[in-house]
């Protein structure tokens, strides 16, 4: 029975991917207004460091899976705070490093994932579970929303 309890990662990842995802589909904002929350919410993405903390999860934890979380979840906080000044001046160079901001910051989402599926991270995350059971479904939704408004013509 534990085993099945051990698996409740995914069923909270696609649960609350899909109350993000209902809940930024209601606003009707312009790309500013919408990029500059997303951009600060990802700029605290240096949480992903707890992976890294004694006492935020448990002894055991795989290594494989602590050190890219971590480190891609600080990098991506990183581009994040720095795009958010270049996106309010309206720079030129605001698209492209919201792209760039999004491209790292989803591949970092998406190796973390599947690491800590290969390495069967989530039993010893310890108390940083949340991070991945409440924070990455909201930074996915985030993603994709940033994606889309990507894709449309013009300035952000």
């Amino acid at each position: 029975m534990s085993a099945i309890f051990d698996r409740v990662l995914p069923l909270n990842l696609v649960a609350n991917t899909a109350i993000f995802y209902v809940a930024v589909r209601l606003s009707g904002l312009r790309p500013k207004q919408i990029l500059v929350p997303i951009l600060l919410l990802h700029s605290t993405r240096h949480l992903g460091m707890m992976f890294l903390t004694r006492g935020a999860t448990y002894p055991g934890l795989p290594l494989e899976f602590a050190y890219p979380a971590a480190f891609g979840d600080l990098l991506t906080a990183v581009l994040a705070l720095v795009t958010i000044p270049i996106v309010l001046r309206g720079a030129s160079l605001a698209k492209p490093a919201v792209w760039l901001f999004n491209i790292v910051g989803t591949i970092d989402l998406v190796a973390a994932i599947t690491l800590a599926t290969i390495h069967n991270a989530p039993v010893a995350m310890g108390p940083s579970y949340w991070i991945p059971a409440f924070w990455v479904p909201l930074l996915l939704v985030t993603h994709y929303v940033t994606f889309v408004l990507l894709r449309r013509r013009g300035d952000l």
